[in-house]
């Protein structure tokens, strides 16, 4: 900053103490003036750090809270995949005895068939002969709870 001070002096004595006062009150308010001005650009210096700062900390926490939530979805996966594995393993478990247990209600079903089959072939002869004789051998009687009406 430049400050430009033109003095014309008419006059010896008291005009010359005036005179240096003036400049040392022009030099303080140009001292001064600076001063504030360097002040000012510390604070503008200091409020640009402080907005940087600001700045960096929201880029940390915004990281902070990316990380944190993929290392939360990582977790979630884990524990999906976890509970996954372990339903496949009970199912597989109920699965299997179920199957095991099919095949042996199979196997029985198979078994009675093949009784229920032997068993035909063994008394078919004597059904029929049962069944033949009881159409062919009509014996006329009256049924015990039929009345005859008076």
């Amino acid at each position: 900053m430049c400050v430009c001070v033109c003095v014309c002096v008419l006059g010896v004595g008291g005009g010359a103490i005036w005179y240096l006062s003036s400049i040392q009150n022009i030099i303080s308010h140009t001292t001064e003036m600076a001063s504030q001005s360097q002040g000012i650009q510390q604070l503008l210096q200091a409020e640009k750090r402080a907005a940087e700062k600001v700045a960096d900390a929201r880029k940390r926490k915004a990281r902070r809270l990316k990380q944190a939530k993929e290392e939360a979805q990582m977790e979630v996966e884990q524990y999906r995949r976890e509970r996954e594995q372990e339903f496949q393993s009970k199912q597989q478990a109920a699965m299997g005895s179920q199957g095991n247990l099919s095949a042996e209600v199979e196997q029985a079903t198979r078994r009675q068939v093949q009784g229920m089959q032997s068993s035909q072939q063994r008394n078919r002869e004597r059904v029929l002969a049962q069944l033949l004789g009881m159409v062919c051998d009509v014996r006329p009687q009256v049924h015990p709870n039929y009345q005859i009406a008076v």
